[in-house]
C-alpha cells in the first residue's frame, strides 16, 4: 500500500474563551513529513482525546506549555511504523507516542515504546493500560492509599479514570461510590461494582451523597470540582485525602464562581479536618511505579476484576466535535479517534 502525498492535521486556529467551538480548530493538509535519522514516520491508528487538552488551548499558566497558534493539537497515539530510520524499529511495528491529532507524524525513536498487539487490543495503550488508567492507579494509590473498610468517593466515575479509581478501590477493599451524570452511567457504575451509584445532575444529589456515605468519606479522587466538590467538602472525614486529578467543570469558565469567596471556609476545614489535598500529574510517578502498574492492571484485567469501556470515534475529521462533547459529557468511557484501520 503506497504512502499518501500528504499529511491531515487539526490544528489549533483560535483561543477558545469559555467552551471550545469549531471554529477554534481547522483541518488543513502538509506534505508528508521525511524522517532523519533515529526517527520514524508513524501512521496514526487511534487518538486519545482527554480533557487535559482544554487547558493546553490556553495560555493561562499550567504545567505545561500551550499549543501554539497554528500548531498541531496534542495528544498520545498509537501508531504504525511505516518507514524506520532506526536499527531497532521496522515497518509495520505498532508504538505507543504523543503525535497528536494527525494522520501522520515524525517521532524519535527514543521517546516510543513498541506495543505488542497480541498482548491487548491496541486502544488499551491509551485507556486502561496508558495514562488514563496510571493516573488511577499512582494518584489512588501514591495519595489516596485507601485502606480496607474506608469509603473512597470518585467523580467522573464512568470515564477512564475515575472507573478505574472505584474499581481499585474495591480491590484494595475499600467501598467505592459513584458519581457520574444520567441514568445510564448510573446504571454502568452498578455494573461494574461500585457500591453505590449516584447522578450529580439530581436536584437532591448533595442528601443522596450524604446518605451515601453514613460514615463519611476517606478518599475522594477530584476529577470535576464545581457543585460536586461543593457536596463533598462537608463530608471529609478527619484525616481524609483529596488526589486532585482534574475539574472538568472549571475548565470553560470565563469568570470566578458566583457567590462569596469561600476560600477562607475550604482552608479551615483543610486545618479541622487535617486534611491532604494533592494535586498532581501522573507523570510523576512513571519512574517508580508505571512497571507495577503494568503487571497489576494487566492482571487485574484478564482476571476479570477491572473492566474498560472505550467510546471510539471514527474519522479525524470528527475529532474538534468528540473533543467539544467529552468536555460536556457526552462520551461514555474511554474518547478514541480511530484514525486509520
Amino acid at each position: 500500500m503506497s504512502l499518501p502525498a500528504e499529511n491531515t492535521r487539526v490544528v489549533l486556529a483560535a483561543r477558545p474563551v469559555g467552551e471550545p467551538t469549531p471554529s477554534d480548530f481547522r483541518i488543513e493538509t502538509a506534505p508528508l513529513p521525511e524522517p532523519a535519522d533515529g526517527e520514524l514516520l508513524l501512521e496514526t491508528l487511534y487518538l486519545s482525546l482527554d480533557p487535559y487538552m482544554r487547558g493546553r488551548m490556553s495560555e493561562a499558566e499550567s504545567y505545561a506549555d500551550p499549543v501554539p497558534l497554528g500548531a498541531v493539537m496534542v495528544g498520545g497515539t498509537v501508531g504504525r511504523v511505516v518507514e524506520s530510520k532506526d536499527p531497532s524499529f521496522v515497518k509495520g511495528d505498532v508504538v505507543l507516542s504523543f503525535s497528536g491529532w494527525q494522520s501522520h507524524a515524525i517521532a524519535d525513536a527514543r521517546h516510543v515504546r513498541k506495543l505488542d498487539p497480541a498482548a491487548a487490543p491496541l486502544s488499551t495503550a491509551l485507556g486502561v493500560l496508558g495514562m488514563p488508567g496510571f493516573t488511577a492507579y499512582a494518584g489512588l494509590l501514591q495519595i489516596g492509599k485507601p485502606a480496607r473498610g474506608e469509603t473512597v468517593v470518585v467523580a467522573a466515575a464512568t470515564g477512564p479514570v475515575g472507573s478505574a479509581v472505584g474499581q481499585i478501590a474495591k480491590i484494595k477493599g475499600a467501598r467505592a461510590v459513584g458519581i457520574a451524570g444520567g441514568p445510564d452511567k448510573v446504571a454502568h457504575l452498578r455494573a461494574l461494582g461500585f457500591d453505590e451509584a449516584l447522578d450529580h445532575r439530581a436536584p437532591d444529589f448533595a442528601a443522596q451523597l450524604k446518605a451515601s456515605c453514613p460514615n463519611g468519606i476517606d478518599v475522594y479522587f477530584e476529577n470535576v470540582g464545581g457543585k460536586v466538590w461543593d457536596a463533598v467538602l462537608p463530608l471529609l472525614n478527619t484525616y481524609a485525602r483529596v488526589p486532585v486529578c482534574g475539574l472538568i467543570a472549571n475548565y470553560n469558565l470565563t469568570s470566578a464562581p458566583e457567590g462569596p469567596d469561600r476560600s477562607a471556609a475550604l482552608m479551615g476545614r483543610i486545618l479541622t479536618k487535617s486534611l491532604t489535598v494533592r494535586g498532581f500529574i501522573q507523570s510523576e510517578f512513571v519512574k517508580d511505579q508505571f512497571v507495577h502498574f503494568l503487571a497489576d492492571m494487566s492482571g487485574w484485567i484478564a482476571d476479570g476484576r477491572v473492566k474498560h469501556r472505550e467510546d471510539v470515534v471514527d474519522g479525524l475529521e470528527n475529532a474538534p466535535a468528540a473533543f467539544i462533547g467529552l468536555l460536556k459529557g457526552q462520551n461514555f468511557g474511554k474518547l478514541l479517534i480511530k484514525v486509520a484501520q
